[in-house]
């Protein structure tokens, strides 16, 4: 949508505007942003130690374009366009010998297009477009320590083919939002350690589309999101094992396309439109021989949008279309001799969740619209070996999921 649809957008916003509002006849700031990166980007990091007191850390981060805009006090109109045409590959590699420490972190972060806008006490008007193209977007990330111990570990893997940030505090905004991926969006990775005395996370995301917006402060925003994800794969994979281990968690969250909008004030007026058509895959595996609290999840999601209103009221018009190679989400959990072991799997074609304030005389308004032609499947398996205090597994899979409430706001 050009010019005309952000006029529309912009001519919904006026018309709930509050009584007392005033626009100011001085011309807005205006940003025009563009580009585009054709060749490859990539960021490595490796660590090899053998004994570490204290902590270790490591990350690397690879982005094939970024933009930030941001006003206060002043009107902004913005328009950014993004093409991300080369691959992007992030990869963080830790080799322990003894020890890694009381503390041990590793980050791993890839993305095609990344762009952030916010506006504080003023009116922000915007339309952001952004393309992937059938490249490979990789984060990678592990550690390999069979010999080694640690106290805490936390390691992530994240990959995002276009991910579009949006913030209003205090203010107004009319908002665009286009992105098309055709990337093949993973994020693989996992931990091999003999001894961990702590808490063990090691987590695998990974979104084809993004799109988040907060608005706060008594902010009204007009949004529009048009989200179309071709790409073959979308996955998400972790793979941990332990010698021993306390309490370890391995996760894994795939998905097509997502829209998290939350808006504090009087309106938040949105139009989700979300095609999906990759196969969408998430896998976490875990095991161990002697353990405290082992657990693995996994969770695929085609198209999922969530969409509320804390003080005012909010109006959804939702569209979500999932056909593509189909949502498979699978947890393993092995253990030998400990207490709880456990895996959950989770997998949803379409899931919508709406919802505004009833103590705040909060209203909503919906059109929802889903359709799901793929094959959904969830697949959790528990085994275990020896002596164990208990053993529980969850596996849930959904085609469609839409859930709308209104009601007062946790801890009020």
């Amino acid at each position: 949508m050009g010019k005309r649809g952000l006029i529309l957008l912009a001519g919904t916003l006026a018309g709930i505007l509050p009584c007392g509002a005033a626009t100011s006849q001085t011309a807005p700031s205006s940003v025009l942003n563009t580009q585009i990166q054709l060749g490859d980007v990539f960021a490595t990091q490796t660590l090899n130690v053998e004994t570490v007191s204290d902590q270790t850390a490591a990350a690397s981060g690879a982005t094939a374009n970024s933009y930030e805009a941001a006003s206060t006090g002043k009107r902004v109109d913005m328009r950014s366009n993004q093409t991300a045409g080369g691959g992007v590959t992030s990869q963080t590699q830790v080799n322990v010998g003894a020890n890694s420490g009381a503390k041990t972190a590793a980050t791993a972060v890839a993305t095609g297009n990344s762009g952030y806008a916010g506006v504080t006490g003023a009116t922000m008007t915007g339309v952001y477009t952004q393309t992937t193209n059938a490249v490979p977007i990789a984060a990678i990330n592990k550690i390999e320590a069979p010999n080694a111990q640690a106290g805490d570990v936390s390691a992530s893997s994240q990959a995002l083919g276009n991910t579009q940030s949006l913030s209003v505090s205090g203010g107004t905004a009319g908002l665009r939002v286009n992105q098309a991926n055709a990337a093949q969006v993973t994020s693989d990775g996992g931990g091999v350690y003999g001894l961990v005395t702590g808490q063990a996370r090691f987590d695998a995301a990974t979104i084809s589309n993004n799109v988040s917006y907060s608005g706060d402060s008594g902010s009204g925003t007009a949004m529009a999101v048009w989200q179309n994800n071709t790409a073959d794969l979308t996955q998400a994979a972790q793979f941990t094992n332990y010698g021993q281990v306390q309490d370890a968690k391995t996760t894994a969250q795939a998905t097509g396309n997502n829209v998290s909008a939350v808006n504090n004030g009087f309106v938040l007026d949105a139009n989700v439109q979300q095609h999906n058509q990759s196969y969408v895959r998430a896998q976490a595996e875990s095991t161990a021989a002697y353990f405290g609290a082992v657990s693995s999840t996994a969770s695929g999601v085609g198209n999922n949008a969530l969409l509320g209103d804390v003080g005012g009221e909010v109006l959804i018009d939702n569209s979500q279309l999932n056909d593509g190679g189909g949502i498979e989400a699978v947890a393993s959990t092995t253990a030998q001799d400990g207490y709880d072991a456990s895996a959950t799997a989770s997998a949803t074609g379409n899931s919508v969740t709406g919802y505004a304030c009833g103590s705040c005389d909060g209203r909503m308004t919906v059109n929802n619209s889903q359709t799901n032609n793929s094959e959904v499947g969830a697949t959790g398996t528990v085994t275990t070996t020896g002596s164990v205090r208990s053993a529980s597994g969850v596996s849930t899979a959904t085609g469609n999921s839409a859930t709308y409430y209104v009601s007062r706001p946790s801890g009020q």
